[in-house]
């Protein structure tokens, strides 16, 4: 045990700051603190005595040098059992200090807010940190806290103990100073590498802070646990949960593909669903109507549908929850729901429904991170997105407008699956999907048979890859996977285009009356 006798408190968050100083003065603890945090509990009634006036120095250079001085940091590292220490304490009238209390200057705060770059700099502790790593190598003395969520901990450790903290308490307390530092000083170095335009510097500081452990990761034996960064982005991470049981490794996974997914279609357009399993789409559809489009996504692949993923580019209505409420369906994603939506799948107690707010902007810049053994690879985000203006036309034939719409529909979701992926598209929804495959014409061959299986459980009298468009998330190496596409009736084909057997791919599209146009960029994802 340890016993708090003098504490120091300088905060930012002054959240729960007055009950937690009032009960150490309860508790007959001498309080030190600093500028703002010293006036509030002043204000409150609590006795306080000014960092200065405990070290007979004034604050100075705009309030930059207060706690550099050997009378905190003696206090904060001198080991009480160390004889040494104990008689350098008394020569050089240094008190004990039992208690740290510090929360930074709000540095991540100020630049998310996009202050210039001088008050960005102002707003980097200097101070804090030092006396957290100085509190928390001695945490065999003294108790540190960073996060105010710990308040309660603390004074219930002090009432147990008769104003004592445990060993136990201490130490975890330090491994979150110490995690909080390293967050706090990994958000400056990426600060200053972005404002050098280094987009890849020498080294990389990966912080996030823990949002929950996880039962298991994707297997039983696999632990896991959620960690979030401070990105705004909707999505995942920012989502509430109305319902259903807690989300597990791969629904995370699998609800986070699902939604990158949806984000790429405009609502204001029109409304669009995305149904995913195993981190790949088996459905995805635009309609008229949030229903309309769940069923045409639906009719895709419905086996697969099974356990899978539903996500949205808008609310979620009566209509559309009825329809899903007919499938057994693992998660629904959308920025919203109405009443009469919640009320309906609120029986669905295994259902897990989350709400974003909006939707991620498929455009945005950033970054996507792949350990690997003894280490990391780091690169953009695929934020590529074709446009009419960018598709080049290669063959005889152009493409009608109809066409066009489904290419560039076809080209969007294959970005989202795994490659080699293989995509037709009818008239804005998936009509057969190709995913992972080690070739490419393996992938178009899929992509058929799991149409014609869909079509036939649907009681339709051709398979719907009859009169669609086929995209390709990579250039065609041979004729024959553009040729098996068009043996399952596709009328135009969209592709990045480059093999050294273009010529020959081309020759293959004219001679059986398909357009071609090439985008001129890939969209692999592995």
């Amino acid at each position: 045990m340890a016993a708090i006798k003098r504490a120091l408190l300088s905060v930012s968050d002054k959240s729960g700051l007055i009950k937690f100083g009032q009960f150490l003065e309860r508790q007959g603890v001498e309080i030190l603190s600093t500028g703002g945090t010293a006036k509030a509990l002043a204000e409150a009634g609590v006795a306080v005595t000014e960092v200065s006036d405990h070290t007979g120095f004034p604050e100075m250079m705009d309030g930059r040098v207060k706690t550099l001085h050997p009378k905190i940091h003696g206090g904060l590292l001198a080991l009480r059992n160390n004889e040494a220490h104990v008689k350098a304490m008394t020569d050089h009238d240094i008190s004990a200090i039992d208690l740290l209390v510090v929360n930074l200057y709000p540095f991540e705060e100020t630049v998310e807010k996009g202050s210039d770059f001088a008050t960005c700099i102002e707003n980097i502790d200097i101070g804090g940190p030092a006396m957290i790593r100085s509190a928390s190598k001695n945490h065999s003395f003294v108790t540190v806290v960073v996060e105010t969520s710990d308040y309660e901990a603390v004074m219930a450790s002090m009432l147990e103990n008769d104003g004592a903290t445990s060993a136990e308490l201490r130490r975890r307390l330090a491994a979150t100073a110490f995690a909080r530092t390293g967050s706090y000083d990994a958000a400056i170095s990426a600060w200053f590498a972005e404002q050098q335009g280094e987009t890849y510097p020498d080294r990389i500081n990966i912080t996030a802070s823990r949002q929950q452990i996880l039962r298991y990761g994707e297997n039983p034996h696999q632990d896991a646990a959620f960690y979030v960064t401070r990105n705004e982005r909707a999505g995942i991470a920012t989502a509430r949960q109305l319902q259903g049981k807690e989300l597990s490794y791969n629904n995370l996974n699998d609800t986070d593909a699902a939604f990158e997914l949806v984000s790429e279609f405009d609502p204001e357009s029109s409304p669009a669903v995305a149904i995913i399993k195993h981190a790949n789409p088996c459905g995805v559809a635009k309609a008229a109507t949030m229903s309309e489009a769940y069923k045409r996504a639906l009719i895709c692949d419905p086996t697969s549908a099974f356990g899978g993923i539903i996500a949205l580019n808008g609310t979620l209505d009566e209509a559309t929850a009825t329809e899903i409420a007919k499938v057994f369906t693992e998660v629904v994603i959308a920025p919203d729901a109405n009443g009469a939506a919640l009320e309906l799948l609120s029986s669905k107690k295994n259902l897990r429904l989350l709400l974003t707010g909006g939707l991620a902007d498929p455009r945005a810049a950033g970054q996507t991170l792949k350990s690997v053994a003894g280490g990391y690879l780091l690169q953009g985000r695929d934020n590529g997105k074709i446009t009419m203006e960018d598709l080049k036309v290669v063959t005889e034939r152009e493409p009608t407008e109809q066409e066009l719409k489904d290419l560039l529909f076809a080209f969007t979701v294959c970005k989202h699956v795994k490659s080699n992926a293989i995509i037709y598209v009818k008239d804005g929804a998936t009509v057969g999907i190709g995913a992972g495959q080690m070739s490419r014409l393996d992938s178009a061959r899929v992509a058929v048979r799991k149409s014609e299986d869909a079509s036939e459980a649907a009681g339709l009298s051709q398979v719907m890859t009859k009169g669609s468009v086929v995209a390709s998330d990579a250039f065609f190496p041979f004729a024959d996977g553009l040729i098996s596409a068009a043996e399952a009736g596709v009328t135009a084909v969209i592709q990045p285009g480059g093999s050294l057997r273009d010529d020959e791919v081309i020759a293959a599209a004219n001679e059986r009356g398909l357009a071609m146009v090439m985008t001129g960029m890939r969209h692999f994802r592995h």
